[in-house]
């Protein structure tokens, strides 16, 4: 069996307060597009992970996918099985690429092996495996509060609205991010302002990743203006970077260096 993990982007993100368990209280907007792996999983004789495209780095037993069999295989009589993952959204980029490939696992054995586990119990053990994990198990656009795994409904419609990202070839670790933030009173009510029209998103909705970020890499902020000099509704970094993205009324025609890496398209 085969499934397409896709990717995420953030419409705002406020880092709200440091945790005792020292990861962060935040508010963030997850909405799914179309920039996606592939995943494969059949029966066999002896588990195997591989993989193709994107090299992946890292010892492999520790990636997220394997993780998410394992986990499973602790509760549930599984078989040994053959994991492959073909990779193709950009790492270090902001887009949950990985937490989906992981959730996308949770979802596909459970689906394979008939383990009749609901979404809330996916839910709960994709939370296990990584911050962003759970919000791939339903994969619909939600207002997401704590350490980004609590959700709350929202109601957010962009269809036929145009996305364009793109990953300008420069990885931005998480802990790199985080390093370069300090929690701060936002200045609007994020929940609020997205309920707004999203012509008004530009000067209300803000990532706080973006302030030490692009301190740091000063060509994503150029990136950023980029989108908005040739239209964009709203542009924003997604996550900790150091993907950028660009929402339009229409198709619009970018032009990129050659070794930067885009998605563009309806959502």
């Amino acid at each position: 069996m085969i499934v397409f993990p896709n990717a995420k982007i953030n419409l705002g993100l406020t880092i709200v307060s440091k945790r005792p368990d020292l990861f962060h209280n935040l508010e963030t907007c997850f909405v799914s597009f179309g920039w996606k792996d592939a995943l494969e999983i059949v029966e066999s004789q002896h588990f195997e992970f591989t993989s193709s495209g994107i090299p992946i780095a890292g010892n492999p037993e520790t990636n997220l996918c394997v993780r998410a069999y394992q986990m499973l295989k602790t509760d549930f009589d599984l078989p040994n099985i053959k994991l492959h993952l073909h990779k193709n959204i950009p790492i270090g980029a902001g887009l949950g690429g990985g937490s989906s490939d992981a959730a996308f696992t949770l979802t596909l054995l459970n689906q394979k092996f008939n383990l009749n586990l609901s979404n809330q119990i996916l839910e709960n053990y994709a939370r296990k495996l990584g911050s962003d994990c759970a919000f791939f198990i339903e994969n619909t656009p939600k207002f997401a509060t704590e350490k980004g795994d609590i959700f709350h409904q929202i109601n957010i419609n962009l269809k036929e609205k145009y996305l364009v990202v793109v990953y300008p070839n420069l990885h931005v670790s998480t802990a790199e991010a985080y390093a370069g933030v300090q929690p701060r009173n936002a200045s609007a009510n994020l929940f609020e302002s997205l309920q707004k029209p999203i012509e008004t998103w530009k000067n209300s909705i803000e990532n706080d990743f973006e302030i030490s970020v692009f301190r740091k890499y000063p060509q994503l902020m150029e990136l950023k203006n980029y989108f908005y000099s040739k239209g964009a509704i709203y542009a924003s970094m997604s996550g900790s970077g150091s993907a950028i993205f660009g929402i339009f009324e229409h198709e619009t025609i970018l032009n990129f260096d050659s070794s930067f890496h885009t998605w563009n398209g309806f959502l």
